[in-house]
């Protein structure tokens, strides 16, 4: 199966869990059934300069980002790291994480997020 760019579903979501500003969500997947009920969230995101999405902890299941553009300030379970293109930040169930867009840049990565 393919699913061409303008099939994928875009969302604008306020604020993402507690975030500034808002984030773009590009959903990868139709459904979790796609993902063999594995998963719930496979999504290019994009931040633009000053949003970001809050800080916030996954308990029965993970979140993986993979950097594809750009420079964020990445809360790894309190400690604040920055990520760029390239770099895999991985939250565990019983974690916590946020990330932020502090450059004049955008910020793009995919999101995935698994079961435990």
């Amino acid at each position: 199966m393919i699913r061409k760019k303008e099939e994928c579903k875009v969302e604008y979501r306020e604020h993402m869990r507690d975030g500034d500003g808002t984030v773009e969500l590009t959903g990868l997947i139709a459904s979790p059934e796609e993902l063999c009920d594995k998963g719930r969230l496979f999504s290019h995101i994009r931040l633009k300069p000053g949003t970001s999405i809050g800080y916030h902890v996954h308990e029965n299941d993970s979140e993986l980002f993979y950097i594809l553009k750009g420079t964020a300030e990445y809360n790894d379970n309190g400690k604040k790291v920055s990520v760029s293109a390239g770099d895999v930040a991985i939250c565990p169930p019983g974690t916590g994480h946020g990330i932020a867009n502090r450059s004049d840049e955008d910020v793009e990565f995919i999101a995935l997020i698994v079961f435990r």
